[in-house]
């Protein structure tokens, strides 16, 4: 029978906890949680640590660190202020020759690194020196392939599995990911750290209540979904999620403690054990193929189509529609994944101490732009009919979401301007809608006619909002 791992450990791969846990009351808590974890595995008879990290890319198969002593001083290209991490690591070459062995067998691509001074990643080292300090452990790394699926990686766990076994080895599965990894793309003060957006903080709860709750296979199913809502465009972010479940046979009643959860530089750190204990709330039914050899087929995201190709394809069959953007991302910023992207340089809403200020918000939705209610022109620039009324809907939603990003709702609103491109046609169904939806919270109103605006909508709203303390 295939053992599974002796504990299961999901930690984050910032360096924060390790070099300045002090900075932080966050950080502190984070750096305790790894304390908390590795006296956990000083209590079990665990012979090896067996660590996946997403902070080692690979593009060529799946790389194993399988050189006996590496050796080397980290610096972190992103926080390279916080200073540098000498480390030198006692690497399970047997084990190393076995995993990529069992790889091959099992398909998969696969090729041993042992080269001296070959870099180990930020994430593999932090979790090294923090539990694991003494080297009382050796331990084997495998790189992340970013191409991988999740069949391929269900796959490269169980190579996994076949070489633990055929070593006898008492294995402690480490899994080093962000939950959120919507890091701010500017420096901050470390006590202006926090969750990027309401968003990502919902998901992340989310997210360590099922794993609190051992139901990690849970997780894994849901990584798709989640990956998009919280804005994570890489499917990378959960595979080790995906490689966790399938070392643990893809169960949902293990028993899980959540030892910590804090921002780090906007992303959600967690430090999560799981043991192979049932926690006697029942399984739940796998329900995708546990494949077992991987053929080469790589649908990484499943038959959902890429959002950006989407919008490409929208764009190049209305050709009136000005150029989408990023929204810009600045630690004030406010975007949201579930509203349309701008047709400029700026912010779905910025933040400034308790007001929120939205930019102006049309009813386009996000993915394919389409305009409830139609567009006021068709392809060759003709005016069209169009429903007033259903566009003036989608542009409260579409505020809404925005609200809900950075943890405000409609009632939050005290000012509203709104544009009508024809203030004669629309301004009564606009007026009827705003009484049943905006009109219920009471917002100051400015409605003004405009003869155009950037995309073929009839309506927009420009919108501040108020909420937290004073």
């Amino acid at each position: 029978m295939t053992s599974q791992p002796v504990k299961s450990l999901v930690v984050p791969a910032h360096p924060h906890p390790l070099l300045a846990p002090e900075k932080n009351e966050g950080w502190g808590k984070i750096r305790k949680a790894y304390d908390n974890a590795r006296e956990i595995i000083e209590q079990t008879d665990a012979d090896v640590l067996v660590i996946y990290s997403t902070l080692w890319p690979s593009i060529i198969g799946h790389q194993i660190q399988a050189h006996p002593n590496p050796e080397w001083v980290l610096v972190d290209p992103d926080f390279h202020d916080l200073g540098s991490i000498p480390y030198q690591i006692r690497v399970d070459t047997e084990l190393a020759e076995a995993w990529h062995q069992a790889n091959q067998n099992r398909g998969l691509e696969s090729r041993k690194v042992a080269y001296d001074g070959f870099p180990i990643d930020v994430g593999s080292v932090v979790a090294c020196k923090l539990l694991n300090p003494d080297n009382r452990l050796p331990v084997v790394i495998c790189s992340s392939n970013v191409y991988a699926n999740r069949a391929e990686t269900t796959v490269l766990a169980k190579s996994c599995l076949d070489a633990i076994n055929s070593l006898g080895r008492k294995a402690i599965a480490v899994s080093i990911m962000s939950l959120s990894n919507r890091m701010f793309t500017t420096p901050i003060q470390p006590h202006d750290d926090h969750i990027h957006s309401a968003k990502d903080d919902e998901w992340n709860l989310k997210i360590l209540e099922f794993l609190g709750a051992g139901r990690l296979e849970d997780v894994a199913q849901l990584s798709r979904t989640i990956h998009h809502q919280i804005r994570v465009q890489k499917v990378v972010a959960f595979k080790p999620m995906w490689w966790l479940s399938s070392m643990n046979q893809h169960r949902n009643n293990l028993t899980g403690e959540v030892l910590g959860y804090e921002p780090i530089h906007g992303a959600g750190a967690a430090v999560v054990v799981l043991d192979p204990t049932s926690s006697g709330q029942g399984d739940k039914e796998y329900d995708e193929d546990s494949i077992e050899t991987f053929a080469g087929d790589r649908d990484v995201l499943g038959e959902r189509k890429d959002q950006d190709s989407v919008e490409s394809e929208d764009r190049s069959s209305h050709t009136q529609h000005p150029e989408l953007w990023e929204p810009t991302d600045t630690h004030t910023s406010v975007n949201s994944h579930e509203a349309p992207k701008p047709v400029g340089a700026y912010p779905h809403a910025r933040r400034e101490g308790n007001i929120l200020y939205l930019s102006g918000v049309g009813p386009r939705q996000p993915g394919t732009s389409q305009i409830p209610g139609g567009a006021i022109k068709d392809a060759d620039g003709k005016a069209v009919d169009y429903d007033i009324k259903a566009q003036t809907r989608a542009v409260v939603s579409n505020i809404e979401k925005i609200l809900h990003e950075a943890g405000a709702s409609l009632e939050n609103i005290v000012d509203v301007t709104t544009f009508l491109i024809d203030m004669d046609r629309d301004f009564k169904g606009y007026n009827e809608v705003w009484a049943e939806t905006l009109g219920v919270y009471g917002p100051t109103r400015t409605t003004i006619a405009i003869k155009a605006l950037p995309t073929p909508i009839a309506v927009e709203m420009k919108v501040v909002a108020r909420f937290g303390d004073d």
